[in-house]
């Protein structure tokens, strides 16, 4: 195998998740649908295509959602006080907005997981395995957070232990560059645009 070369957009990770089988669990999948792809007419075909792309779109979204500067910077919160039962004003994470992120995050991924494992795409299914190989890279940092990979690479969400987390977790998962979540935004987009190459939706102009 050739070495992945700084400008071919593969990575070290890209490559550790073939050898470690989550490739082999995909590809799979893929081989099983061949000959039910194969008597589908091709309206079927592209009806698929469109629905993988409209998922990785939304993963995309809200992946990059999660990336957003303003969700992780403190705001003034309305809360009850404990004591008295009064509400009061405090700064404060926005943790209702933060757990519906996270919640719409992973609901997005997994619906692009079990897509691309029915699709009959080799660049859907390619960068798929890519996306799942990056969270499994990043299993140990995503469980601090209450997320878990199960089975099929689904993603598992405990939202107990999502809002008992420490806010530098979430910041280290989700925020910059080069970020998990900017990462996975990056695979669901090449995602989208492989299912829309699939379907014979792709402009020559790139849209």
């Amino acid at each position: 195998m050739q070495t992945p070369s700084a400008g071919s957009g593969f990575s070290l990770s890209d490559y550790a998740s073939i050898k470690n089988g989550s490739y082999g669990k995909l590809l799979k999948a893929y081989y099983a649908n061949q000959d039910a792809e194969k008597a589908s007419s091709g309206g079927d075909s592209v009806q698929k295509s469109a629905m993988m792309k409209s998922s990785a779109d939304d993963l995309r979204k809200s992946a990059e959602a999660l990336i957003d500067d303003e969700l992780w910077e403190k705001k003034k919160i309305k809360k009850k006080d404990e004591k008295t039962g009064e509400e009061i004003e405090v700064e404060d994470y926005d943790w209702e907005a933060i757990t519906k992120a996270v919640k719409s995050f992973v609901e997005d991924y997994n619906d692009v997981v079990e897509q691309a494992g029915n699709s009959n795409s080799k660049d859907v299914l390619r960068n798929a395995v890519w996306m799942t190989g990056i969270t499994e890279s990043n299993e140990n940092m995503l469980s601090k957070i209450g997320i878990t990979v199960g089975k099929g690479n689904k993603l598992e969400l405990d939202e107990e232990a999502l809002k008992k987390a420490d806010i530098s977790s979430f910041k280290t998962l989700f925020t910059g560059h080069n970020s998990f979540a900017d990462k996975v935004s990056m695979k669901a987009n090449s995602i989208s645009n492989a299912a829309a190459r699939s379907s014979g939706t792709y402009k020559c102009n790139g849209t």
